[in-house]
Formats: structure tokens, C-alpha cells, sequence
């Protein structure tokens, strides 16, 4: 028998999704291995007793990279920039994450100073070139990176956004010496120098390491049709990921996204996605999902926000999240005030939870959920025991353990729910409007003090919860982006980079997605907005800004920054079978808190549930990769998901 495998390396968990090519999924959810997340997948792969010929994919590689994970050491990587902008991924632009923090320190810098060569070119603002590079110069360079055994090597020109040349001339140099380039006219062909420049390092610091764990990977796999998750939504084959791995970063997120998309194409949803280590919010409309055209990799996050500054700039499409530090091993502490405090720090997979019995030794949210019954003793099908009386114990030094693991829980729901009006109230939409989509192992166990803290009236528990960005994995459809700045012509322009797409894929297209940068004259920064129609623009831009700002400036001419597009592969969604049982019997009867109060809760295996059958709230219903938590006042009803309204 045929089947297709997704693979999600998430920081805790890694899960995997087999589907048969007759709608049957098998599910396997095993604790991440950090140190070599490959072997993982090997070890998982040599025990199916299927003919894969095809694997998608999603990894944490490039985000643990940047934020220092331990076996991941940072390849040597130099920068070649402009005379006189040496210093321009070390200033920045003089934000101060923390103002008035006198012991602030920045992000390391990724390339260090004695590794950025200025070189004598110039283009000016209009594209036209001053002084062309001299290869000469080059070579000399050349030699001076060699000496220092630079394994990649990031070039970065001013206004080569406008005229790459000379960024061409010297990578015509450098490629008959160094195998890993990163030209940031073909990286992120946008203006600001300053986060253009840090785009073209960062995927000059990944390339050496995802090509390497993608090769490696490859040689072990069974099929050759193996493709990797973009963090715009979409898969892209491992040359792609190779070269520009900087979107890679968000891949994971972007798939429970997408899946949510596929699952429900006909609904507005709020996508909420609560793993072992963060909580992401997203919104989707009609199957339609909002992008992002910057992030800050291995930043803060500060209430869902991104804290300018505090990490490195990327200009790359992005699924919009908000994303917070909140997941099921997020760490319960006390300050020096003795005031209660959940997160940013993560048990993650190793050592984990206190529960987990790994060797962890502070309380976690995952503990605080099975201290007060909303998680029972097994998980994963009984394949990982949880040790109550060690959680009990553990959470006892923080105070009375029951007081304290509520408290956590609430601290934790209203992080997460300033996340989901970060995406919808701050975005101009009204979250009462939107279904709540929850997923992710520690989802549902949440969902619905989330939906009473935000005003939503009904939530959907996705099927296979826990591995359900895995599922999105196979939704998903190839996705391919390029994009120009400062367009003269937007009809002309748009179909010439359609064009450009077209020769690079073959003519493997379906049909292209159009979008803009676009901004008042004069603003600092632009809104993207869907292109249907060129002559429309003006007037989507300012429904967004509307929206967006609550204003519009009539008297005020626009300026289309820069265009992009995609060029989108259909892939045939596969047949997914979601199997029922007869059983309508609760397993058991547990003692549980679920507001306030204890009480005695029926707590079902959803597996063995009827379709159709209906739970009134209090209960639980307990399943391979998760637990779904009703409350009173709260009826659900079991479908493909399980739909739950508020009475």
C-alpha cells in the first residue's frame, strides 16, 4: 500500500502523520531529540509498513539555530557591503527594546566585525550605477576569507534593490570559491539597507546548516518527492529551501495555518495553536489567510508583539501570527516580589514537565493542568505516564499547589487571548464574528476560557489536534514568491515577474497570487494588500488602512513600495477518513476544577465516540494527542471535529 508522510519538529513534540492513499491516517507523536532531530524521523520511517512516495516537512532547524541551541554552532559567515556601511547590521535602527534597561544588551552579531568587508561601489537611489565594482577588489577579498576559512558569505550593496549588478559581478566572483552565497538582490530585493542586509546574513548563517540536515536527511528517505513548508503557507522543494532558507522559520506555525484553511474553507475562524513550548494566533477568512511581509527572528515577544530591535530583521512572506510564550512545559516561577509569573522559559522536551519524569524540576503549565484533573495520567496514548504526586510536590514550593496551579492557568489564558485580539482587534475585526479553531496538544485543553475571555460563541476542535500542522502539511499547495520594488508600471510589472515564475517552474503553474506594499507618501511603513485589480489598489489599501488605523488621508497620493507574487501549484487534497466508534459511554468519572469549583466530570475517549453523539459541559474528552476540556454552559457535538456552542 501507497501513502504520504508530514513530518512536524516542533520544540517538544515531533509528530507524524501517515496517510494511506485509501483516507486511513495513522498518527505518531513522539518527545523531540533536540540534538539530532533526524534521527527521529528515521527511526519513525523504518517501522511503517507502507510504500511512502511522498514527505512533507516542517522544522525548527533555522529558529533553534539563531537562538543558540545547544550542537548548533553558527557557520562562520562574512558580509560584504558597501564603502562606509560596515557597521549597518551592528546600528541598526537605534531601537532600544528596553528603554530605560541599563543592562540591555543586543542580539549577538551574527557576523563579527573583523568579517565585513566594505567594497568601493556605489549605486545611487535611482538605480543607476556610479562606480561598478572592480573583481580585482574582489579577489583580494577573496583571499583574506579563505585565510579565515568563512565557510558562507552574505553581499549586501546599497540600492541594489533598484540595480543589482554589481551584487551579480561579485557573486560571479565568489561562486569559483565558496559554495554558500547569499545575494540580497535575490533574498529580499527591498529597500532599508539596514533590514535587507540582515535578511541576506541570516541566510547566509542557515544555508551551511540546512543544506547539510537536508541532504543528510534526503540520502535516508524512501521516496525522492520530498518537500519542505514555507513560512508563506506553502511547500517548496529542497533546492528552494536550500538556497533561500531564511523562510523557513516560521514553517511549522504557517502549516496548522493552512490546515485550518483546507479544513473549514467556508468559515471565518481565529486559528489557535497551543504546542509543548508557544501558543500562535491567526485569522482566516473564506480560506483566505493574512501575510506578513516582516519578522524579527530569535527576538522578545512582549504580549504577542514582536519587540522591535531585540532580534534580526527578516523581509520575507510570513502567515501573520501572533505568537507568545505559552505551551504546555511553560515554566511557573515567582520573582523577587513573590508574585506569580508563567513563562517566557520552557521546559520544552528535555528535560520537560515535572510530570514527564525526565528529570525536570520546576512546575510547568502541562503539571498545572494534571494537578487540577483537566489532564489525566497518560498521554499519547498511554505511551508517556504523567507522575501527579511528583507535580503535586513540584509545585508546592511555589505555594498551596491547587491556588497556584489556577492562578498559572489564568495567568496563561489571558496571555494567550491579548494574542488573539492582537490578531483580530488590532487588525481591525471583531472576534465575536469569527469560530475559534483550536489545536495543538495543549489546544484544546484551553480553547474555551479563551473563547469567554475574547467573546466567541462557538469553537471547533480540529481532528488529530495534537499533529493537526502535520495534517496541514499535506493540504498544503507548492508555493513559489518573487517581488520588485519601486514598480513603474504595475500591469506590466506584475506580468513580468508572473513571467519569471513561469520559465523557473516549467510552467508548473496554476494560477498566481498578486500583492503590494503599499503606503501614504510620506508614512514610514506600508500595509500589503491583495491585487486583483491594478486599478483598485488605492481603494483596498485605504479599506485596510481604515481598518487598520481608523483613518484615511483622501487628499494625500499613494506609493506602491513593492509587488510580489506567487506562483501556487495545486496539490490534489488527499481523501481523509475520520473514523467513529458505538461506544457512548464515559472511561471514567474524574474529579476535576474546571472554574472555581471540584467536581465529578465523565471524561470520554473520542475515539470510540458516535458521529452525531452530544456531551453537555462539564466533561473531558480524552483522545491520542490531546484533551479537550468542556465547561458549564458549553454543549459539544461530535463530527469530523468536535463543534462546541455556548448554550
Amino acid at each position: 500500500m501507497e501513502c504520504k508522510v508530514a513530518i512536524d519538529i516542533g520544540g517538544t513534540f515531533t509528530d507524524f502523520i501517515i496517510l494511506s492513499n485509501d483516507g486511513d491516517i495513522k498518527t505518531v507523536k513522539v518527545l523531540t531529540n533536540p540534538k539530532d532531530p533526524g534521527q527521529v524521523i528515521k527511526d519513525i520511517l523504518s517501522t511503517l509498513n507502507c510504500n511512502v512516495n511522498e514527505i512533507a516537512h516542517a522544522t525548527t532547524l533555522t529558529t533553534n539555530t539563531l537562538l543558540g541551541q545547544e550542537n548548533l554552532t553558527i557557520p562562520k559567515t562574512a558580509l560584504l557591503i558597501t564603502k562606509g556601511f560596515r557597521d549597518i547590521i551592528e546600528i541598526g535602527r537605534q531601537n532600544r527594546p528596553r528603554l530605560y534597561d541599563l543592562y540591555f544588551e543586543k542580539p549577538r552579531q551574527l557576523v563579527p566585525r573583523d568579517l565585513r568587508f566594505e567594497i568601493n561601489e556605489r549605486v545611487d537611489a535611482e538605480g543607476n550605477i556610479m562606480k561598478e565594482v572592480d573583481q580585482d577588489e574582489i579577489e583580494r577579498v577573496v583571499k583574506k576569507l579563505l585565510n579565515e576559512n568563512v565557510l558562507s558569505i552574505a553581499v549586501s550593496f546599497l540600492h541594489s534593490y533598484l540595480n543589482p549588478k554589481n551584487e551579480l559581478i561579485t557573486e560571479n566572483v565568489l561562486k569559483k570559491y565558496f559554495k554558500y552565497i547569499s545575494v540580497s538582490a535575490k533574498i529580499a530585493p527591498e529597500p532599508r539597507e539596514y533590514e535587507r542586509s540582515s535578511t541576506a546574513v541570516v541566510n547566509a548563517v542557515l544555508m551551511p546548516l540546512v543544506s547539510a540536515y537536508l541532504e543528510k536527511l534526503q540520502v535516508s528517505l524512501p521516496t525522492e518527492n520530498f518537500y519542505i513548508m514555507s513560512s508563506s503557507g506553502g511547500l517548496i522543494d529542497i533546492k528552494e529551501a536550500s538556497e533561500k532558507p531564511v523562510q523557513l522559520i516560521e514553517s511549522g506555525p504557517a502549516a496548522g495555518v493552512i490546515a485550518s484553511a483546507s479544513f473549514l474553507p467556508n468559515e471565518s475562524l481565529i486559528t489557535f495553536d497551543m504546542g509543548g513550548t508557544t501558543a500562535k494566533a491567526g485569522v482566516v477568512i473564506n480560506g483566505n489567510f493574512e501575510m506578513s511581509t516582516e519578522y524579527e527572528v530569535g527576538g522578545e515577544v512582549h504580549h504577542g508583539r514582536l519587540v522591535k530591535g531585540s532580534g534580526y530583521p527578516i523581509r520575507f512572506p510570513f502567515v501573520d501570527l501572533a505568537e507568545v510564550s505559552a505551551g504546555g512545559g511553560t515554566i511557573i516561577w515567582r520573582d523577587e516580589a513573590n508574585a506569580l509569573k508563567v513563562g517566557p522559559i520552557s521546559a520544552g522536551a528535555d528535560p520537560g514537565p515535572i510530570s514527564y519524569g525526565k528529570g525536570g524540576n520546576r512546575p510547568t503549565i502541562a503539571d498545572a493542568n494534571l494537578i487540577l484533573g483537566r489532564l489525566g495520567t497518560e498521554l499519547i496514548g498511554g505511551n508517556l505516564k504523567l507522575d501527579k504526586e511528583s507535580a503535586i510536590r513540584g509545585m508546592s514550593k511555589l505555594g498551596d499547589p491547587y491556588e497556584v496551579s489556577r492562578n498559572a492557568l489564568e495567568l496563561i489564558n489571558l496571555e494567550m487571548a491579548r494574542a488573539i485580539r492582537l490578531v483580530t482587534v488590532e487588525r481591525g475585526l471583531d472576534p465575536s464574528n469569527f469560530s475559534l479553531i483550536a489545536f495543538g496538544g495543549a489546544g484544546p485543553q484551553h480553547a474555551l476560557y479563551l473563547a469567554e475571555e475574547v467573546g466567541i460563541e462557538k469553537v471547533i476542535i480540529s481532528p488529530h489536534p495534537g499533529l493537526f500542522s502535520a495534517l496541514g502539511l499535506l493540504l498544503a499547495d507548492w508555493r513559489f514568491e518573487v517581488r520588485k520594488s519601486y514598480p513603474k508600471d504595475l500591469e506590466s510589472e506584475f506580468k513580468q515577474l508572473e513571467k519569471e515564475l513561469y520559465e523557473k517552474l516549467k510552467g508548473n503553474v496554476d494560477y498566481f497570487l498578486r500583492f503590494a506594499d503599499v503606503r501614504y507618501e510620506g508614512q514610514g511603513w506600508e500595509l500589503t494588500i491583495p491585487v486583483n485589480n491594478v486599478y483598485e489598489v488605492r481603494k483596498v489599501f485605504e479599506e485596510k488602512h481604515l481598518a487598520t488605523y481608523g483613518f484615511v488621508m483622501k487628499d494625500r497620493e499613494i506609493e506602491v513600495v513593492t509587488i510580489r507574487v506567487f506562483a501556487i501549484k495545486k496539490r490534489p487534497l488527499p481523501r481523509i477518513k475520520v473514523t467513529f466508534g458505538n461506544w457512548d459511554k464515559p472511561k471514567e468519572v474524574r474529579k476535576v476544577m474546571i472554574n472555581d469549583d471540584w467536581v465529578n466530570v465523565n471524561v470520554y475517549v473520542r475515539e470510540k465516540l458516535p458521529k452525531g453523539f452530544r456531551i453537555r459541559g462539564p466533561a473531558i474528552i480524552e483522545e491520542y494527542s490531546s484533551t479537550t476540556v468542556i465547561k458549564d454552559g458549553w454543549n459539544a457535538t461530535i463530527d469530523d471535529s468536535i463543534v462546541l456552542v455556548r448554550e
